[in-house]
């Protein structure tokens, strides 16, 4: 596939975005401003992209030639070395460009907030929920990402009931969506005395967080209620009013933070948390009216579905979606995800490009 003018199609549309944000019209409106900096930092890397492919393609070209006029055995055998790492080169700078060409997702360079539960499986289901939120905070970890727990509630043996926390970051939605859904553990649990092994599930909501122009939240609609956090924490947490439950009376939802020992704190990350179940409600509202068209990963039937399976006696974690297995799971519970989550993408990205018929 010729790829070059769709290179055109970025670089024209790179500069009439650079035009626009010296617009002083654009510059009276920070929604828009943010709108076309990311637009500018994907069209940039876009061309930067574009460029090397087309170095590559023509050193490639230099190449060839040399293995059909050169003699020298010397010059052949370094022609053909440099044809085998260019061909590679133009081919994975080649899916770069058309990872391009799929119109991007808005929410992807969104920062996330993930929802953990202890699903199907007594206190088991709350130790696997714990592994859960370990794994992903490892891999955010790997990424330089930043995490920050918001609420949580611990289980007797040590696990979570529930976890909530955020990730911000470069492209963290982009990722982590590919991590909701059902997970389900096949191990012995510490408190099994007959060996015997148990299949329980946790389920991960990846939300991305909502921005103040996405979601209006009017004053009069919440009902804000403060109390004693509970649990460990320290002095500062058990002994002041600073855990905050807010309840957002036109859609019923209730949000509680309890994590910080301010007050203050905890209202402004329960608000954080609010804004992002309510994106998720709408954008589950306009998927529901496009299924037919196009699933997302939040939102939908599929956060019901088993997406993975971590089978700790063989060694093996499957994912479903894609009918992926991997022999190596003490690594991924210890945060090695790309393995995963990197196919799933490549799976995604080939049916976008399916559909758009490239």
């Amino acid at each position: 596939m010729d790829l070059r003018p769709h290179l055109e199609k970025f670089e024209q549309r790179l500069s009439e975005v650079e035009a626009s944000l010296s617009d002083p019209r654009v510059l009276e409106s920070p929604a828009r401003m943010q709108e076309l900096g990311r637009e500018y930092a994907r069209l940039k890397e876009l061309t930067d992209v574009g460029a090397a492919y087309r170095k590559a393609l023509a050193e490639l070209a230099a190449n060839r030639a040399l293995l059909t006029s050169e003699t020298e055995a010397e010059l052949l055998e370094l022609a053909r070395e440099d044809v085998a790492r260019l061909e590679a080169e133009t081919q994975r700078l080649g899916q770069r460009v058309l990872e391009g060409l799929v119109p991007p997702d808005p929410t992807d360079s969104r920062n996330t907030i993930i929802e953990i539960r202890a699903g199907a499986g007594g206190s088991e289901s709350a130790l696997f929920a714990a592994d859960l939120y370990r794994m992903f905070t490892r891999y955010a970890e790997a990424h330089r990402w930043k995490v920050e727990t918001m609420d949580s509630s611990a289980s007797a043996l040590g696990g979570f009931k529930e976890v909530v926390f955020s990730i911000s970051g470069t492209d963290v939605f982009k990722r982590m969506k590919y991590e909701s859904g059902v997970h389900r553990v096949q191990r012995v649990p510490a408190t099994e005395a007959q060996g015997r092994i148990h299949t329980s599930t946790a389920t991960v909501a990846v939300l991305p967080e909502a921005e103040e122009v996405d979601i209006e939240v009017k004053p009069e609609d919440l009902e804000v209620t403060v109390c004693r956090a509970s649990g460990p924490g320290g002095q500062g947490v058990n002994t002041t009013d600073s855990a905050v439950q807010i309840l957002h009376k036109p859609s019923g939802l209730i949000v509680r933070c309890a994590d910080e020992r301010s007050q203050q704190k905890n209202k402004a990350k329960a608000m954080k948390v609010l804004r992002t179940r309510l994106l998720d409600r709408k954008i589950a509202e306009e998927n529901a009216r496009y299924a037919a068209q196009r699933k997302a990963q939040v939102g939908t039937g599929e956060r019901n579905e088993k997406i993975r399976t971590y089978n700790f006696p063989q060694n093996r974690v499957t994912d479903h979606r894609i009918e992926l297995s991997l022999h190596n799971l003490p690594v991924v519970m210890d945060g090695a995800l790309d393995g995963l989550i990197e196919p799933l993408m490549a799976h995604a990205l080939d049916e976008k490009l399916a559909a758009l018929k490239v």
